[in-house]
């Protein structure tokens, strides 16, 4: 093959022309990229007005049908839970850049913003202008003045707050001075800080859907669109997004955690049924050895239950992790592991669980006798609850060693005289086959008999998947992880997750990147 003659001779020309090949190859990966953001955006608008369609195709089926009809009810519910993730998912990817982006459509379908109620009452936050002319330093004289008003909340009580922004020019050179306008949670919105962390509490916390908030709200007096609703919960999530990432790497970065996952149906687009996704808690908490860390929850979502996903969210943990006995954990337990190795500690309320049923069922003496054993134990860490480490670690070795190793014992012996396919040997080989982890928690002060500290945390999750019926889709569902994680840190904390979420609110926008850990739960609460 013949050399291209046309290429320059000179090393700086070829470099000149490999520069602008650089160039023109990221200019064109750069708009492919923003064409295909464009292409997602209008693939979520048009799935929102389809959507929208079947709620109202839904609502004229039950008009035609009755309100007797339990199964259109359902079917209702189920779209307007969905509908709200996909306004959702919307707001939380930001604004349109231009009038061309293909949310328009979803845009202009939003309600016309009416004039906030006249019988609520006013509350005005002055914003004064500068004494002197801010251009010359001439006097300024009075011009007239903006006002922007935001309907926000308090508990129980809806308020319009009026941000009055006098307006003056300069007798010397007719400058016009005025304070800044207000810095607020959503650009050019109308919601302030207190009504975004109550409509946030009460779906995620309270396990209030939005269609229901809405209900409610229009008992007040106050006629929010759940659509606008969904845009809030949105860019709430988006504005709160760098807090959940510090949150969580400030749990994963615990020597010891709790750890557990819950099923939650989700529903399948296209397809008019549910899935099932995951929603997987890790909790630090150290309070029952005197530790000096806060406890804090970190939630993640995840499609299904596949063991990489808990592998992914605790690729760079390393220590002490309890937790049942789910195989998607065990990769984590190799030995060469990096960055270091997870250890096992089991759970005593899972081989407790067993025997529980076993002798609420039959009656069993049996699993009478396991379950007092078993007991005894747990009366021990009821009077060490507390206590420094050490101190636990010595009355475990003094009191509890002795019971666990009696327990295995009598286990073992009574398994040679059971049917092997009974469920109580079941019970007892489950406690046997994972004996190492469960009495690992005896030989340090720092680890707890069981994994209740991350069950009590999926404990909002099962309240809230008996309102929601389900989450709307699988974005909506790490949504909901990510307002958990900051919902049940407060809760551990025992702070007021709505008076925490209004201020922080209210502050991160201008709040100093570098500082956001000012923000978390337990520094907060110590600054205020």
């Amino acid at each position: 093959m013949s050399p291209d003659t046309t290429l320059p001779d000179d090393v700086e020309s070829l470099r000149r022309l490999l520069l602008a090949e650089r160039e023109a190859a990221a200019s064109a990966v750069a708009e492919l990229t923003e064409q295909l953001q464009q292409a997602r955006t209008g693939l979520v608008a048009k799935t929102l007005e389809l959507e929208k369609l079947k709620v109202q195709l839904a609502k004229l089926r039950r008009m035609t049908f009755g309100r007797s009809s339990e199964k259109l009810d359902r079917e209702i519910a189920q779209l307007e839970l969905q509908l709200g993730d996909l306004e959702e998912d919307i707001a939380q990817s930001g604004p349109p850049a231009t009038s061309s982006d293909p949310v328009d459509a979803a845009e202009k379908a939003k309600p016309v913003r009416r004039p906030l109620p006249g019988h609520l009452p006013r509350r005005e936050v002055v914003h004064e202008a500068p004494c002197a002319c801010p251009s010359c330093g001439g006097v300024l004289r009075p011009l007239g003045e903006d006002v922007t008003e935001i309907l926000d909340y308090e508990p129980a009580r809806f308020h319009v707050v009026r941000h009055v922004r006098p307006k003056l020019s300069c007798r010397t050179c007719e400058a016009i001075a005025q304070a800044p306008v207000p810095d607020l949670p959503i650009d050019r919105g109308r919601a302030g800080p207190g009504l975004l962390a109550h409509v946030l509490v009460s779906k995620y916390a309270d396990h209030l859907p939005l269609y229901r908030q809405t209900e409610i709200y229009g008992r007040e007096g106050i006629d929010l669109e759940r659509s606008t609703l969904a845009d809030w919960v949105g860019r709430s999530a988006a504005l709160l997004e760098p807090l959940v990432s510090l949150l969580r790497a400030e749990v994963l970065a615990a020597p010891r955690l709790h750890a557990d996952d819950t099923p939650v149906p989700v529903l399948a687009p296209g397809a008019g049924r549910t899935k099932t996704g995951r929603l997987w808690v890790y909790v630090r908490d150290d309070r029952p050895h005197g530790g000096d860390a806060p406890p804090a929850a970190a939630f993640f979502y995840s499609p299904d239950r596949k063991g990489e996903r808990p592998q992914a969210h605790l690729a760079c943990f390393a220590g002490h992790l309890h937790a049942d006995a789910y195989a998607g954990f065990n990769a984590l337990y190799e030995p060469d592991r990096l960055p270091g190795p997870v250890i096992p500690v089991g759970c005593w309320a899972h081989a407790r669980r067993k025997f529980h049923d076993l002798y609420a069922a039959k009656q069993s003496p049996l699993a009478k006798e396991a379950l007092d054993r078993i007991g005894a134990l747990y009366d021990v860490e009821a009077e060490i609850r507390g206590q420094p480490p050490d101190e636990r670690r010595r009355i475990r070795s003094v009191r509890s060693r002795p019971m666990a190793e009696e327990l295995a014992a009598w286990m073992q012996a009574r398994l040679t005289k059971l049917s092997g396919r009974s469920d109580m040997a079941a019970a007892m080989r489950y406690a046997l086959s994972r004996w190492d982890s469960l009495v690992r928690y005896l030989d340090d002060g720092h680890l707890e008999i069981d994994n209740n500290a991350a069950e009590r945390a999926l404990r909002a999750v099962a309240l809230g998947r008996k309102n929601y019926l389900f989450a709307g889709s699988d974005t909506g569902g790490a949504r909901a992880a990510a307002i958990y994680s900051l919902i049940g840190t407060a809760r551990l904390n025992d702070i007021d997750p709505q008076a925490w979420l209004a201020d922080v609110i209210g502050r991160i926008n201008t709040h100093p990147a570098k500082r956001l850990a000012e923000l978390l739960p337990w520094n907060w609460a110590q600054g205020r």
